[in-house]
């Protein structure tokens, strides 16, 4: 869709009190309307719009946390043990699932599902580009192969239009990313699935109490994957899980993180402590209510910038009843913009004391996908021309011009209050009504 050309009355116009209610409820006063469409812009020395920090992060309640921590400390009993299984049940029971299984790490949940559902050398996994690395590495790391989707650039998620043309006789399983607490089209994605009976790992690892036509992400699939890194909503510093109603499937799962003990079946050491699970207990009280903060935040932040000319938020699929909003992305229209780039925009949003970051890579052009292919285990495992598809499927257009264009808001930004997210637009249509500044 155009991005309508306005002038400035009319973009006055459009972020004044009446004209916000009318396209979406929100208000703004006038004289914040009219302080982000006057003046110099701070990064040529005028007055920034904000000066104050954002919330920052992780929290901790010193009165009520602590004592949850030094309860393990003071038992002796540090490994995995009650703590970690009274996190387990707690966690399952929050998000909609039969099981959880705590893990080391986002990146051994993703790990020990692939391995729990019997993926490996032979196998290929269709995955999105626009992502973390690991959501790549896990799928080499367990021998398959990844077979990229291009992204669709509205939604910054995997593009379901373009996953069916993908599936060859070796697809296995389809892993879809709900990045940045984004909910995939799970819809289309599992009826996909279906059609092609292949298993469904979703890597929710930003996406804690997201919904998906009111059911958690995570427990859209076969299995659900979850981190718990220092940046993420529900946080220990270093951990992850595994989500899942399939009793003999989670059997495997807790094999495998366990040295194989149980299961008969080659495993690794992924246990999580009692340490983590003690943190996750605590950060679990606030969760919902951060949730909802953000959600909220974004909603009316979105209202917001799409009254702006040439700023585009991102589109949430039909689906979606709430989204996480690990980070909050959106892009721009430089040609509304009169020119000015991303990197400029960003330095300038900045200097207006709004952070803000360019999002993820060109993943589907990382060395390590290349130098995997081409090492020796790989050429023995799989056919010059099996290799050779796979680096066919790493070109996505679409996803290289996204990783040019978006730009992101930290989660800790939306925990912010709604004068925070004023602050946000205005600083963004500031920017706008002095583009000229920056040309």
């Amino acid at each position: 869709m155009d991005t309508p050309r306005w002038n400035r009355r009319q973009f006055v116009a459009a972020t004044s009190l009446g004209s916000l209610a009318a396209v979406g409820g929100a208000a703004v006063s006038a004289r914040a309307a009219a302080s982000s469409a006057a003046g110099k812009l701070a990064i040529r020395g005028g007055t920034p719009v904000r000066t104050a920090s954002f919330p920052g992060w992780p929290i901790w309640d010193k009165e009520r946390d602590e004592e949850l921590v030094l309860s393990v400390l003071r038992s002796g009993v540090w490994s995995r043990a009650k703590v970690v299984a009274e996190f387990e049940k707690k966690y399952a029971e929050l998000i909609g699932a039969k099981r959880c299984l705590a893990t080391t790490s986002g990146t051994a949940a993703l790990l020990t599902a692939l391995n729990a559902l019997d993926i490996g050398v032979g196998d290929e996994v269709l995955v999105g580009p626009y992502t973390f690395c690991a959501s790549i590495q896990v799928i080499l790391l367990s021998g398959a192969l990844p077979i990229m989707v291009d992204t669709d650039r509205e939604t910054f998620l995997v593009n379901p239009e373009k996953m069916e043309a993908k599936i060859t006789p070796n697809t296995k399983a389809i892993l879809p990313v709900h990045i940045y607490g984004l909910p995939a089209d799970m819809d289309r994605i599992n009826a996909i699935a279906k059609k092609h009976k292949l298993v469904v790992v979703e890597d929710a690892c930003q996406a804690w109490l997201a919904e998906y036509r009111g059911k958690k992400c995570g427990t859209l699939g076969n299995l659900g994957c979850f981190s718990f890194q220092n940046s993420k909503h529900l946080t220990c510093g270093e951990g992850g899980a595994v989500l899942g109603d399939d009793d003999e499937v989670m059997d495997r799962a807790f094999a495998y993180h366990n040295f194989g003990r149980g299961g008969g079946l080659l495993g690794t050491k992924f246990r999580t402590t009692e340490f983590q699970a003690a943190i996750l207990l605590a950060q679990m009280q606030r969760l919902e209510e951060q949730t909802q903060r953000r959600w909220d935040n974004a909603q009316y932040l979105t209202t917001k910038l799409r009254a702006i000319p040439g700023v585009l938020p991102q589109r949430l699929y039909d689906g979606v009843t709430r989204a996480a909003y690990h980070l909050y992305p959106f892009r721009i229209d430089e040609q509304v913009f009169q020119g000015v780039t991303r990197n400029k925009f960003m330095g300038a949003l900045r200097a207006e004391g709004i952070p803000c970051s360019g999002g993820y890579g060109r993943l589907n052009e990382a060395a390590f996908i290349e130098n995997t292919l081409s090492s020796r285990n790989f050429k023995r495992m799989y056919s010059a021309e099996q290799l050779d598809y796979c680096r066919s499927q790493l070109e996505c257009p679409d996803n290289n011009r996204l990783v040019d264009e978006a730009i992101c808001f930290s989660q800790r930004v939306l925990l912010g209050t709604r004068a925070d997210m004023d602050d946000i637009a205005n600083a963004i249509g500031k920017i706008y009504e002095n583009r000229s500044q920056l040309v």
